[in-house]
């Protein structure tokens, strides 16, 4: 079977939206499960640990999840900055610890649904992905929140970004007075 392309669209780190569809999360899961197994998306088998030492192995079919794991983070890549990104992935390991033991009652589970809630209100917009023998490719996304900005982050062009203030920020710090001669003098 040939691959398939699929957009899925979130608003505020909600997935809303499958190929422009607006869906309830049940159908939009269901939508996903659909296209994503028939192209082997989300086949897992691993070893686990249970909470009593004892290790188990797990085989899941998970094609909605996979899709969905993968837009999201994506999104996440372009509207979160970097420290934030780290935080929510170490709450995560600490999260899924809670509820594993059954603590989701915990207070301190609530305050981490606050963090999380808070830090997705800008994971809006859309991500495209290419499903294809069991992989999921990111081929584009869009978000009116976007942290990126090809004007200044393009080292080929723009006028925010100027080569020379490389230049001078090397001579701040400290070249041998030899290496600051070559380069005055092009070599």
């Amino acid at each position: 079977m040939c691959c398939r392309y699929v957009e899925v669209g979130f608003e505020s780190g909600i997935p809303v939206s499958v190929n422009g569809k607006r869906l309830s999360p049940g159908n939009l899961v269901a939508e996903l499960n659909e296209i994503g197994g028939r192209h082997g998306i989300g086949r897992v088998d691993l070893v686990e640990d249970r909470i009593v030492g004892l290790k188990s192995r797990g085989v899941y079919e998970t094609p909605g999840g996979t899709i969905l794991f993968t837009a999201a983070r994506d999104l996440e890549t372009l509207t979160l900055d970097r420290e934030t990104l780290q935080l929510k992935d170490s709450l995560a390991l600490k999260y899924a610890e809670l509820v594993y033991a059954g603590r989701w009652f915990d207070p301190l589970r609530e305050s981490m649904d606050a963090f999380m809630e808070n830090i997705s209100k800008t994971t809006t917009g859309s991500v495209y992905l290419k499903l294809y023998k069991g992989s999921v490719s990111v081929t584009g996304r869009k978000s009116p929140y976007s942290l990126y900005r090809e004007d200044i982050s393009s080292f080929e062009s723009g006028e925010i970004y100027n080569h020379a203030d490389a230049v001078g920020f090397i001579r701040l710090y400290g070249l041998p007075l030899r290496i600051r001669a070559m380069m005055e003098q092009g070599i």
